[in-house]
């Protein structure tokens, strides 16, 4: 896919998948170009351009993670250590879990404790240690070290403890640490900053079957800042971070440091789902663990980061809104397949023709503080999952309908019809001791109500 196909196919890419606007970036050996299409507004009307500030969501975690390895480095911390030894306050809903939860558990998502939490603790410096101190009654789902289940607050913990071995606040450290010495100008870590570059909006549809708006608020809060809740950046300021974990840590981390992030530290929960598993910070995207990265999604904006770092080529890809991820499947893997002849996964494949089963283990409703996911059958035999948001979740557009599950390997379904080219995939994992799946885990784990 030559770069002359890539500019001449992005905009009808862009109408097919309802996306406003899009920078794509390639930094493949230290040649480096980007394209943009669309626009950053569509209530203005305002060009998207290769210097745009676009929302790189959860992708912050991974700088969040570099902070924590420069400290790592430096003798302040040790990764097997407990949260506590940094943040003696710090409690969860099981004692005994806040106790022995360590630094590299919160790292590759293996904490075990529900990680959705979005509360608003403000706008100020102290908004991410006062998260921290809400999170006393937060369910323990499975023991520390279990099981990976993705986590947004064990991120913030993180940037709790970054702040207080710093003694600055996240944001000041993510700027001193990192951006500054990369020479990041194009960047902003919240709407004060980032209203004074050219910066995109993300989109929704306000109502089913409407056409995409843009969303009513820009960021998630604050609170969630080292998570990814507020992080914007160019594209191509987003592969000088890329470059520096391809080149060794450049001096802002230790070449032991880096490879450390890279391996493999906790693998996916079941087969058929996407990814393969997860360094410290990055997401080991295949099975042979040469390609890593990090998706990042936050209202009505989703971007992506792929990074191959035997071949020197990483590829960033920022969004608006609209079906992001099919544009993601149209785009970056050919791109890479290309120019490094490795070959992603392809999204899990709906079986054809889907064979009934045995659907008693599944059914039931599996909640969380952001969702509640109910599997039903009806009468005629078909399984059917539907997504009820809750709190802040209910800001990312109105409920998606009732989706029908069919099997893709033991205790796998997949989604049967999808509007995009990356059908859902949930897993039904452990045993309530009824004969009922325990967790429903998409990616996190989301616990069954008895």
């Amino acid at each position: 896919m030559s770069l002359d196909v890539i500019r001449s196919s992005l905009p009808a890419l862009l109408a097919r998948f309802a996306v406003p606007g899009a920078v794509l970036a390639v930094d493949a050996g230290g040649e480096r170009f980007a394209l943009a299409h669309g626009v950053l507004n569509t209530r203005t009307g305002v060009e998207a351009t290769t210097d745009s500030l676009f929302q790189i969501g959860s992708i912050t975690k991974v700088w969040t993670t570099t902070l924590i390895m420069q400290l790592a480095g430096e003798g302040l911390l040790e990764l097997d250590a407990p949260v506590r030894t940094h943040l003696p306050a710090f409690t969860l809903g099981d004692p005994d879990a806040a106790e022995t939860v360590t630094i590299r558990h919160l790292l590759c998502h293996t904490g075990g404790f529900e990680g959705d939490l979005f509360t608003d603790t403000g706008r100020g410096d102290d908004c991410v240690a006062r998260f921290v101190a809400t999170l006393g009654d937060t369910p323990q789902l499975f023991p520390p070290g279990a099981m990976l289940s993705y986590n947004n607050a064990g991120f913030a913990v993180l940037g709790r403890v970054v702040e207080v071995l710093r003694g600055r606040p996240f944001d000041a450290c993510l700027r001193e640490s990192i951006a500054a010495p990369l020479g990041v100008t194009a960047l902003a870590t919240d709407a004060y900053e980032a209203i004074l570059h050219r910066t995109a909006v993300g989109h929704i549809a306000p109502a089913a079957g409407a056409p995409l708006a843009p969303a009513p608020t820009w960021s998630l809060p604050r609170s969630n800042a080292p998570a990814g809740s507020m992080l914007a950046m160019s594209a191509g300021d987003l592969l000088l971070f890329a470059r520096m974990h391809m080149s060794g840590g450049d001096g802002l981390l230790s070449p032991d440091g880096v490879k450390v992030m890279q391996q493999r530290a906790a693998d996916r929960p079941a087969p058929g789902m996407p990814g393969s598993g997860w360094g410290l910070g990055w997401e080991i995207m295949n099975d042979s663990g040469t390609v890593i990265g990090h998706d990042g999604g936050t209202i009505g904006q989703a971007a992506f980061l792929r990074v191959v770092p035997d071949r020197d080529v990483a590829v960033a890809l920022l969004t608006n809104g609209g079906d992001a991820a099919s544009l993601y499947h149209a785009l970056l893997p050919p791109l890479i397949e290309e120019l490094t002849g490795i070959t992603l996964p392809p999204p899990a494949r709906v079986p054809a023709p889907a064979e009934p089963f045995d659907a008693s283990r599944y059914l039931g409703v599996y909640s969380s503080r952001v969702a509640d996911l109910t599997v039903s059958q009806d009468p005629a035999g078909r399984v059917w999952l539907h997504d009820t948001p809750k709190g802040i979740f209910t800001q990312l557009g109105p409920p998606a309908p009732s989706q029908e599950l069919v099997r893709l390997t033991a205790d796998t379904l997949i989604v049967r019809d999808h509007p995009g080219t990356a059908h859902p995939v949930c897993a039904f994992l452990g045993d309530d001791g009824h004969g009922h799946a325990l967790f429903l885990h998409g990616g996190r784990a989301t616990r069954r109500i008895p």
